[in-house]
């Protein structure tokens, strides 16, 4: 009689077991199809929710590559950048701005937006490149990553340009070279470490806006501009006015993925807010869009913020239905958590030594402490002190929480070109570990450093 009730016991939990193994199909099935209205039969909740998604997803890529919120007015209207690149000859100032020379300060041309015969023409080398003409045909087409043109005429590029804009995608996205140099299809998310954001607003003819905002003269502005170089940008500048470090060099900070964000707190280097505070931040304060809505009483402490505070950065208020940065923001949210990080190319790293590296980033190197994979930061409040990193604290006391953020990991270490840490102080790899082992004291071997650095770069 035991042995009969022992045996349906077990017959009874095999086939629970078989009966959750197949719910779990199910649901792992109907998961996969979720964004398939064809193939997930779903609750007329569940399809409410996946049809929001779709579009909201759709939104916030146009957003992303498209939409100037409205920035048009600061580098058209007010500075003149349009004027500078059309050039005296469509009604402009100066020689204009090249193709060439466009892609020598890092702009980037969508090779998807050009016609066939374009790219024909291109090819063919019956496209002057040293002409402006071709660089106004190329915003006439919206091929120009993350600039627009505004037109006199839409018609006729020709008749030069009335203003220009900037998009989201224009520091936060790049192409993967697959027509040339400079040009090819789009990644969104990946930081332009080729766009020298300073040199290109140094164009504008009239800055006088900007030179006012700070409180200093044209001179200073210019010189300013052209210490950052490639691949860095100086947000803070428009808050604290600081262009240089104690120690003379420039306090810009390289510019940083949009990718990879997903189930990470903090969005900037040092933490100023979420990715949804940053996205209103920047359309706000940097790209200047108009008319918008943005608040932060912290910008009024006139200590530390003295341009914000004098020019009200923190309390910006449009009339809901003036408003052209807010109502962008949820798609745009969705979308920047939707990019994931970049995988290295098969090849570019020593696999067996990346296995035993990650070994020690989870051991001996204590690096998986703060940079919790997967997301490789730590989940909740992830800011230590400049004293906790073992570095100065100039730009983390630039932030209202005075902290640097843990940066996430993955994808952003194999791609760099321009250096590591907000700053790009370290030249490679190894030298962040040199810096972490000597500040730690961890004792690693030379051969210890090198596989950590093969598993860095398989991120």
């Amino acid at each position: 009689m035991r042995m009969q009730q022992i045996s349906f016991v077990a017959l009874t939990l095999i086939g629970l077991g078989l009966v959750v193994l197949g719910l779990a199909g199910t649901s792992a099935g109907a998961a996969g199809g979720f964004l398939d209205a064809e193939r997930d039969p779903a609750h007329p909740y569940d399809a409410q929710i996946r049809d929001n998604t779709r579009s909201l997803l759709s939104q916030g890529r146009t957003t992303f590559r498209y939409d100037t919120l409205g920035s048009e007015r600061l580098f058209g209207n007010t500075i003149g950048l349009h004027t500078a690149i059309e050039g005296a000859r469509f009604g402009g100032v100066g020689p204009g701005v090249s193709p060439k020379t466009a892609l020598a300060v890092g702009l980037k041309v969508d090779s998807d937006a050009l016609p066939r015969e374009v790219v024909a023409a291109i090819q063919a080398g019956q496209v002057d490149l040293d002409d402006p003409a071709v660089t106004l045909t190329l915003l006439k087409l919206g091929a120009v990553v993350g600039v627009t043109g505004v037109f006199n005429n839409p018609d006729q590029p020709g008749q030069g340009l009335k203003a220009v804009g900037i998009q989201c995608a224009l520091c936060h996205s790049t192409v993967d070279d697959s027509f040339a140099p400079g040009i090819g299809k789009r990644l969104d998310g990946w930081p332009n470490q080729d766009l020298n954001v300073g040199a290109i607003i140094n164009l504008a003819p009239d800055l006088s806006a900007v030179d006012h905002l700070l409180g200093v003269d044209d001179s200073t502005t210019r010189n300013v501009l052209q210490s950052w170089g490639p691949g860095k940008f100086d947000a803070e500048l428009f808050m604290d006015g600081k262009a240089f470090r104690p120690d003379g060099g420039p306090a810009a900070t390289l510019i940083p993925p949009a990718y990879g964000l997903a189930g990470v707190n903090l969005h900037t280097y040092t933490g100023w807010g979420s990715v949804t505070y940053w996205n209103a931040f920047v359309g706000n304060l940097e790209m200047h869009g108009q008319p918008g809505t943005f608040y932060d009483p912290r910008l009024d402490n006139a200590d530390r913020f003295p341009v914000a505070a004098r020019n009200g950065f923190g309390h910006l208020i449009s009339p809901p239905g003036e408003d052209r940065i807010s109502p962008k923001l949820p798609a745009l949210h969705l979308y920047q958590l939707a990019l994931p990080a970049p995988t290295p190319a098969p090849g570019s790293f020593d696999a067996q030594a990346a296995a035993r590296g990650q070994a020690v980033f989870e051991g001996q190197g204590r690096c998986a402490t703060c940079h919790v994979p997967p997301t490789f930061t730590e989940p909740g409040w992830n800011l230590h002190t400049a004293q906790e990193i073992g570095i100065d604290d100039f730009q983390a006391s630039r932030s209202p929480d005075g902290r640097y953020r843990t940066t996430p990991l993955a994808g952003r270490l194999f791609n760099r070109t321009r250096g590591f840490y907000h700053d790009g102080r370290f030249a490679k790899l190894l030298d962040v570990v040199n810096h972490y082992d000597g500040f730690m004291r961890l004792g690693l071997s030379d051969r210890q450093k090198q596989d950590l650095v093969e598993y860095l770069k398989s991120l």
